[in-house]
């Protein structure tokens, strides 16, 4: 099997820089090989979801993008005249992104990441993926606090995959016995080449609630979405110095 450690890049590569039709598919450890539409990456604002719409127009003043992509969302923000600093680990999707004329990519994961001074950080297109695992929320979220103003907000979404289990019987669940049934495993296909396998995690809100709060941010839901997903903001709480919250 060929394995590319960028394939996500190099399918998006071949599909805009050399217009190639070729189709790149997914496939999770709960579901088969689906089409993953590449020109769901270069969407106008008017064919984003509700989601999207409503991430894009509360963010404001210094925005970082994360696992920017294509470039649409920070595209829309660069174009209302927001300073816009976008990163992807896929270094075929910062190209593109660059290319796009989005004017500062980084090709860096998060983790890496040493920006500073953020008034907004949007993770969109089911942004919790990039934590990986429910262990490894608090890790994500305190990076993230490093690089936020101490009034700065991180807008978010994700999914509640609880339908994915749905046993049809009484509204109950079947769920794995061995780990949270949001964290899933993922695979590309692009014509003859495989990706490695890598981790994703689908949150559903009241798990993601009590883990923003008990790091030390507040929680807000935004709106829900028709498919079990939602946006929402997370706020960094900040201590005074007589030990008062302040919001």
């Amino acid at each position: 099997m060929n394995v590319n450690k960028d394939l996500f890049g190099h399918a998006l590569s071949q599909f805009y820089f050399k217009k190639d039709p070729a189709k790149l598919y997914s496939e999770s450890d709960i579901s088969h090989w689906d089409e993953y539409p590449l020109t769901h990456l270069f969407r106008d604002f008017d064919q984003m979801p509700e989601i999207e719409r409503q991430a894009l127009s509360l963010a404001k003043g210094k925005i970082l993008d994360v696992g920017c992509g294509a470039g649409s969302h920070s595209l829309y923000l660069q174009n209302l005249g927001l300073e816009v600093h976008s990163i992807d680990l896929s270094k075929g999707a910062a190209q593109i992104a660059q290319s796009r004329g989005v004017a500062q990519v980084t090709e860096t994961s998060l983790l890496d990441y040493d920006g500073e001074g953020f008034d907004t950080i949007i993770m969109l297109m089911n942004g919790t993926g990039i934590f990986e695992s429910l262990d490894s929320v608090p890790m994500y979220l305190n990076k993230l606090k490093t690089l936020l103003n101490p009034k700065g907000m991180l807008l978010i979404d994700s999914s509640d995959l609880r339908y994915m289990y749905d046993t049809g019987d009484d509204k109950s669940i079947w769920v794995p016995a061995d780990r949270y049934y949001g964290e899933l495993e993922f695979r590309l296909r692009y014509k003859k080449e495989f990706s490695e396998k890598f981790p994703w995690l689908f949150m559903d809100k009241n798990i993601f609630a009590h883990l923003a709060e008990s790091n030390g941010w507040t929680f807000e839901m935004v709106c829900e979405g028709d498919n079990y997903d939602y946006l929402a903001k997370l706020m960094p709480e900040r201590i005074n110095s007589s030990n008062a919250l302040l919001l």
